[in-house]
């Protein structure tokens, strides 16, 4: 049984001091309060602190944001360096069978050769690939046709290519020209 000279510490409230013990501090053990100008200049140094971080991380992302538009744009600008890298060889061949004073039709036509053999390894080298459909089907996407011709090949099949289409990446770049075969018709 609860003793009736204790008070009671009802349930949301806060507890009562026992009775007969001093709940003040000792003289000496006080904390010294520190002085309100003291406290204002420490909380505004720590706010300058915070506001010269802010402004710095501000700046750092401006300064990769301006680097990164710079890189892309170097990047659109240089994109075709490997291409032209491989061309240069091609050129060279061309103006010195161009340059060829008593050049004969051989050495013309041996000098062509070489010059085709050098672009096609240039064209294998950045992945432009040569679409020649002859005997395919006929595909919308990586052929245009120009003409249809009555042919005993099945319909719809490529029977000339008039101009050779090109593919960089399996992105075509020209679609092949192309004839493109029809059914005979009955009453011909």
């Amino acid at each position: 049984m609860p003793d009736p000279e204790q008070p009671v510490d009802l349930p949301g409230e806060p507890a009562s001091p026992a009775v007969g013990v001093d709940t003040a501090l000792p003289e000496n053990s006080k904390a010294p309060v520190p002085d309100a100008g003291e406290l204002l200049r420490q909380a505004e140094l720590k706010a300058q602190q915070h506001h010269d971080a802010w402004l710095r991380a501000v700046a750092d992302a401006d300064n990769i944001r301006k680097r990164g538009q710079v890189e892309l744009a170097n990047a659109y600008k240089y994109a075709i360096e490997s291409v032209a890298a491989e061309l240069l060889p091609v050129r060279d061949s061309l103006e010195a069978t161009l340059a060829a004073d008593s050049a004969t039709l051989e050495t013309l036509k041996s000098g062509v050769e070489l010059t085709l053999r050098q672009l096609s390894a240039a064209f294998d080298k950045t992945s432009l690939k040569e679409i020649n459909p002859v005997g395919e089907k006929f595909d919308p996407h990586r052929h245009q046709a120009i003409s249809m011709l009555p042919s005993e090949k099945e319909p719809n099949t490529v029977i000339n290519v008039l101009q050779k289409g090109y593919s960089l990446h399996d992105r075509v770049i020209r679609p092949a020209l192309v004839t493109v075969a029809k059914p005979r018709d009955a009453k011909a």
